[in-house]
């Protein structure tokens, strides 16, 4: 039986520990945020939904980005036990230097229309968070704005191939001058993607303003007035902005670009050069051949090609044929630090993060972003301390094992 008897105030205080409030309702909503799926559901609370849509949503079905990220949540993890990993480091090298988690923020275009702080809260968290930051060709800041923002840090710029081919040499000279070191040369985009939510949405630049913009507007005056009390958006490359993003895309893109492309710019190019969107084994043994510092296995987050392989499920081969020749990064799909794991575990190089990167900048401008970097940084930590490895060195393929959903078929001549 046991005995009871009345409380003692002195023993029930030492049992409660009370939280101290957070005055700060930014720092309140993203202290809450503990996944970057939370960071999202934030961030679709306080975005207009043409904004949100474009960063959520990808091209025709969805289907690519639904199996990039199906592949990472069919990894299985295959832990060794009573190997103590107390002290986990996080850096390794990537394309010349060193990032202390081994990631890169990815380049977005449009940027500032998700938030205003845009580009400049991305180099800024980059910046103290040691790893590289990526500016689009079709990014909301300029070359030389970032630069200031992340001016000890390493700032990458991702160039696409524009039908006024001087336009394209031109950015690359003025990023080589503010001293990026390593240029991502973007091979996916000849023409843009069918990004059904755009057309639906009727989104464009600048934004169409309809009675079903207004209202969805309405509920987000904070959104507004962000966008209407900071300096208008100005895109280095585009130098007409009317229409939907599509057709700016097919209006400035070439599709006949070639080699002979990739040789010009890299004759312009003084620092590393990396081909982003390769998406089979034998372009990559192409380009590896040709001498390129790096290879990005990407389908562009699933926005130009639906039904495009699987960037992560081309890991293990590309590695396997070229992995000693050129560096390899992945993208699409990275939402979890157990993914940026997994892809290190099959041999990349490097792993780039694209939506989990907005999701932080719309849930909270900088602080949002800063937040995406920790929760992706606590992650892979955790996930190495539990795999029983102390360093990225260390990872290798037997600590995963790829559940495959997808078999291929065989192939029709």
């Amino acid at each position: 039986m046991v005995q009871r008897q009345f409380p003692r105030p002195r023993e029930v205080f030492e049992l409660l520990r009370f939280k101290k409030p957070t005055w700060n309702a930014r720092r309140r909503r993203l202290d809450a945020a503990l996944t970057i799926y939370d960071l999202r559901r934030i961030a679709q609370r306080r975005t207009p939904r043409a904004a949100f849509d474009y960063t959520d949503g990808a091209a025709e079905q969805e289907l690519s980005l639904a199996r990039a990220r199906q592949a990472f949540e069919d990894v299985e993890f295959n832990p060794r036990i009573l190997r103590p990993a107390v002290d986990v480091d996080t850096t390794t090298t990537m394309l010349g230097g060193s990032s202390r988690p081994p990631f890169a923020i990815a380049p977005t275009g449009f940027t500032r229309l998700m938030q205003t702080e845009g580009e400049t809260a991305g180099a800024g968290a980059a910046a103290a968070a040691g790893i590289p930051f990526t500016l689009s060709t079709l990014g909301t800041t300029s070359i030389e704005d970032v630069r200031a923002a992340n001016p000890a840090g390493r700032n990458w710029f991702q160039l696409y191939i524009m039908r006024d081919r001087e336009i394209s040499y031109e950015l690359a000279r003025r990023a080589a001058a503010a001293e990026f070191d390593t240029l991502h040369f973007t091979v996916d985009t000849p023409v843009a993607g069918a990004r059904l939510r755009d057309n639906r949405n009727g989104f464009s630049i600048p934004p169409q303003i309809s009675l079903r913009t207004l209202l969805n507007a309405a509920v987000r005056p904070w959104w507004w007035f962000d966008f209407l009390t900071t300096p208008k958006l100005e895109f280095a490359s585009l130098s007409s902005t009317g229409g939907t993003v599509g057709e700016l895309l097919d209006a400035a893109m070439d599709p006949t670009i070639s080699y002979d492309d990739l040789d010009v710019i890299r004759d312009i190019w003084p620092g590393k050069i990396v081909v982003k969107g390769v998406q089979n084994v034998d372009d990559a043994k192409d380009l590896a051949s040709r001498g390129v510092d790096g290879l990005v296995l990407s389908n562009h987050g699933g926005r130009q090609l639906d039904r495009a392989p699987v960037p992560f499920h081309l890991l293990p081969e590309v590695v396997r044929e070229v992995g000693n020749d050129v560096e390899i990064g992945v993208d699409t799909g990275i939402m979890t630090g157990a993914d940026i794991v997994a892809c290190m575990a099959l041999g990349a190089s490097f792993t780039m993060i694209g939506r989990a990167y907005l999701y932080g900048l719309m849930a909270g401008g900088r602080q949002g972003v800063d937040r995406t970097i920790d929760i992706l940084e606590a992650e892979i930590v955790r996930t190495m301390k539990l795999l029983g490895v102390s360093t990225i060195a260390e990872l290798e393929p037997h600590h995963i094992t790829q559940l495959r959903r997808l078999t291929p078929g065989p192939s029709h001549s």
